[in-house]
C-alpha cells in the first residue's frame, strides 16, 4: 500500500510540473521577459519553502544546520532547476506541454540510468537490465512521437 502512495506522489509531482509550464509561460507573456517568469516562480518557491522550512523546524525543534553541507550544494541544485524552469517556458509555446513534458521526462530517466549506473554523487549503483534498456527506448519513441506525430 505505502508504495502505491509513494507511485501516486511521483504522479502528482509529475502532473504538477506539467501545470506549472504553461502557468510559468503565461507569467512570461504578461511580464514580456522570460527569465523574469523564471525568476518569479523561484521567488514564490522560495517564499513557501521558507515558511514550510521554519514550521517544520519549529515542530522539529531544532534548526537546519547550515555550515554543513559543500558551499557548492547551494548552487547546484538551483542551477539545474533554473535550467528547467527556464527552458519549459521558452519551449511550451512552441512545441507544446506535452511534447516538452515527453523530453524532460525522458532526458531525467537518461540521466536516471547513468546516474544508477555509476553510482553519481552516492547514489546506489544499479546495473542497466535488459528492462531499463526497454524502457528508455520505448520513452524516447514515445517522445519522438508525441512531438512529430
Amino acid at each position: 500500500m505505502a508504495s502505491l502512495l509513494w507511485a501516486l506522489l511521483g504522479i502528482a509531482a509529475g502532473a504538477a510540473i506539467a501545470i506549472q509550464a504553461p502557468i510559468n509561460t503565461l507569467l512570461a507573456r504578461g511580464l514580456g521577459l522570460l527569465v523574469a517568469a523564471a525568476c518569479v516562480s523561484f521567488l514564490a518557491g522560495a517564499a513557501i519553502l521558507g515558511v514550510i522550512s521554519f514550521v517544520m523546524a519549529r515542530a522539529q525543534g531544532r534548526m537546519p544546520d547550515f555550515g554543513a553541507p559543500a558551499p557548492w550544494l547551494y548552487v547546484a541544485g538551483g542551477a539545474l532547476g533554473t535550467l528547467y524552469v527556464t527552458t519549459a517556458i521558452l519551449l511550451t509555446p512552441r512545441i507544446g506541454a506535452a511534447a516538452v513534458m515527453a523530453f524532460a521526462v525522458t532526458g531525467q530517466l537518461m540521466a536516471g540510468l547513468l546516474i544508477d549506473r555509476v553510482g553519481f554523487l552516492g547514489v546506489a549503483v544499479r546495473e542497466l537490465s535488459l528492462g531499463r534498456i526497454a524502457g528508455a527506448v520505448l520513452l524516447i519513441s514515445g517522445a519522438v512521437m508525441i512531438r512529430l506525430l
